[in-house]
């Protein structure tokens, strides 16, 4: 199996999703420059985290015209595992790619700081390896974490059981209305990842790259990326 992570101008968070594939999961990983208009070859993408160029407009508006952007729709589409961290998740709500679009943080603050989030389901390729309910550390970076969706879009995702992560306090229960604490950007239901209705698209604020060692603060990362090997894995070993 092969990872690619997609550079954009400006993003700062490319090493840390190189570094969690290949140093310590342990599986071949490249870079994409975000001017490449093939990712033939690889069988998960990962849109990093940090910044893009153009955030300074909307964040993710200008990236998503990357012309990789259109080969990451085209491998979405042909059921390839597409990862969106922070930066990554806002270029893939641009795109389309996932419904919704991000607001600024609740305080109007940039924040970075540890957070905790509940695995909400785990019939993904990101979180089989997870157990339903498991709380997760992670740290969050971004100014524009509040994610929004009209009423129907929300009843949809609910209904499809496309919510994969939330935020929720240490004990892992549900943050009460206006807790900063529990769902610091204070995004709507307290969402802190989606996927898309066929499940192989997924997007969070939280970095999981940046939870992957002991010394960082948290390994809990570890399993997003353990989950995508193993549904990858299982993949190559049924015949086509």
């Amino acid at each position: 199996m092969k990872f690619g992570v997609v550079q954009f101008p400006g993003s700062n968070c490319d090493d840390d999703a190189y570094h969690a594939i290949g140093s310590v999961i342990g599986q071949p990983v490249e870079f994409i420059w975000h001017q490449s208009e093939k990712v033939s070859g690889f069988d998960a993408i990962i849109l990093p985290g940090g910044f893009a160029y153009g955030d300074y407009l909307r964040t993710g508006a200008i990236a998503r015209f990357s012309p990789v952007m259109k080969a990451v729709d085209r491998f979405a589409h042909s059921g390839g595992l597409v990862l969106g961290i922070c930066n990554g998740f806002q270029i893939l709500l641009e795109a389309g790619l996932l419904p919704g679009a991000m607001m600024r943080n609740k305080g109007l603050r940039y924040l970075c700081r540890q957070v905790h989030i509940r695995v909400e389901c785990t019939d993904t390729p990101f979180t089989c390896a997870a157990q339903r309910g498991q709380v997760l550390m992670a740290p969050i970076a971004h100014n524009d974490g509040n994610y929004f969706c009209e009423p129907a879009t929300l009843a949809e995702l609910e209904r499809n059981d496309q919510i994969i992560f939330r935020y929720v306090a240490p004990d892992g229960h549900d943050a009460a209305e206006n807790d900063r604490e529990a769902n610091p950007n204070g995004s709507l239901a307290a969402i802190a990842g989606i996927c898309n209705r066929e499940r192989n698209v997924v997007g969070l604020m939280p970095h999981p790259e940046r939870a992957v060692e002991s010394p960082l603060g948290s390994a809990d990362g570890l399993v997003v990326f353990r989950s995508m090997v193993a549904s990858l894995a299982r993949r190559a070993s049924v015949p086509a």
